[in-house]
């Protein structure tokens, strides 16, 4: 299983409530003037994930604006779904069965086959498209609950305290980062997707379980390392070359007097590892707590 996806896009909890809320992954970065709340992110999550621990909720209250991978005010779900769509939809004049290798073709065919769905249906899509079907149907049959996801819980929380909100970067960079994979890559990505199916949910609750109880090491060991040693240009722009493009933005809301502190919900790999957030901020002299 290559769980680097699983952290940018989809998590699987088990229907179970859980007698602890979880450790939260949450830093307190501070300069002279302003604090930012670093909080790591499972976009999906299901009721079972809730409450929340008390110090996030205190996190909240002490900030007057929430900052989010994409603001709120871009998320408009037909925009989005068309946009996608449209970047999903081959323009190479094949099919996707012609653009496949028989083996990997047939192992699409027998999963669709299952799901009661008819395979010509995929073959104006791409095969990054294609893998994410596979992975939303498997994920919807796990029960997850897109209106549980932290990203989503704290949107409609700021919206009802009357909080600012905005975003780090456009719902478009995100469907550009599956798009721009190249066809060797894009391969790749289907054919371990099918190939995975059969142990998703557990796979899926393994990466969870760590999320919940702020295991760094092994989000970073599940999250971070498969996706550098196998995709490392991907890698490169779905990591570093937003973590970089994230961090003016950051010290941004530090720098400025004028504003008041500002809790960031990001997927929690983006904080992890020496190219996460919260080391790279270290690194830059600010004051770096861990909360729990």
């Amino acid at each position: 299983m290559k769980h680097w996806w699983i952290g940018l896009l989809w998590a699987w909890s088990a229907s179970v409530a859980w007698a602890q809320p979880p450790v939260p992954l949450l830093w307190k970065v501070s300069d002279a003037d302003n604090s930012v709340y670093l909080l790591g992110s499972m976009h999906l999550l299901t009721e079972a994930d809730y409450p929340l621990a008390p110090v996030v909720d205190a996190a909240f209250a002490d900030s007057a604006q929430l900052v989010f991978e994409v603001s709120p005010d871009n998320l408009d779900p037909a925009r989005v779904g068309q946009a996608m769509l449209q970047a999903a939809t081959r323009t190479d004049g094949k099919t996707l069965e012609q653009s496949l290798p028989r083996a990997t073709w047939k192992a699409l065919q027998s999963y669709v086959q299952a799901q009661g769905m008819p395979v010509a249906a995929l073959q104006n899509y791409k095969p990054w498209f294609v893998a994410l079907m596979v992975i939303m149907g498997e994920s919807q049959k796990a029960g997850v609950n897109p209106a549980q996801g932290l990203d989503a819980h704290f949107m409609q929380r700021a919206a009802t305290a009357g909080k600012a909100t905005s975003g780090l970067e456009r719902a478009e960079s995100q469907i550009a980062l599956f798009d721009g994979m190249g066809a060797k890559a894009q391969l790749q990505f289907l054919q371990e997707t099918l190939a995975d199916v059969p142990d998703f949910k557990q796979q899926l609750n393994a990466l969870l379980v760590a999320w919940r109880h702020a295991d760094e090491a092994t989000l970073e060991r599940l999250g971070l390392k498969d996706l550098r040693r196998d995709y490392p240009a991907l890698y490169q722009s779905v990591n570093v070359a937003r973590n970089r493009a994230w961090l003016p933005r950051l010290e941004a809301l530090l720098r400025d007097s004028d504003r008041d502190n500002a809790l960031v919900v990001v997927g929690a790999l983006h904080l992890l590892g020496d190219d996460g957030l919260v080391r790279q901020l270290a690194r830059k002299g600010y004051r770096v707590q861990r909360l729990r």
